[in-house]
């Protein structure tokens, strides 16, 4: 059985920030995400109280660890980081052991 792992980032956008100058700069994490070793899929949404999260799923939890130190050293990360509210931002990583899909 494959262990994949899931990295899901909460957050509140700045106070300045609206929903499509947000959805500006997180597309310039595109080309970083989609070309990281063990990426399999991404997804974004936003609830009905204004917090969003960023769902990242990996193939396993070293690709996913090596990934996010990846990250931290992009050009696009202090833009990206100014469009949220620091004491707002929780990220986990957790290992997937059910899923199900549309048959």
């Amino acid at each position: 059985m494959t262990i994949n792992v899931a990295e899901t980032v909460t957050f509140e956008l700045a106070d300045s920030v609206s929903d499509a100058e947000f959805l500006t700069q997180i597309r310039t994490t595109e080309n970083f995400v989609r070309n990281c070793p063990g990426f399999i899929f991404r997804r974004l949404s936003c609830g009905d109280d204004g917090r969003w999260t960023d769902t990242v799923i990996w193939a396993d939890m070293e690709k996913a660890q090596a990934a996010g130190k990846a990250f931290e050293t992009q050009d696009f990360v202090p833009a990206l980081m100014a469009t949220m509210k620091p004491d707002s931002v929780q990220m986990r990583h957790e290992t997937i052991h059910w899923a199900i899909g549309a048959s």
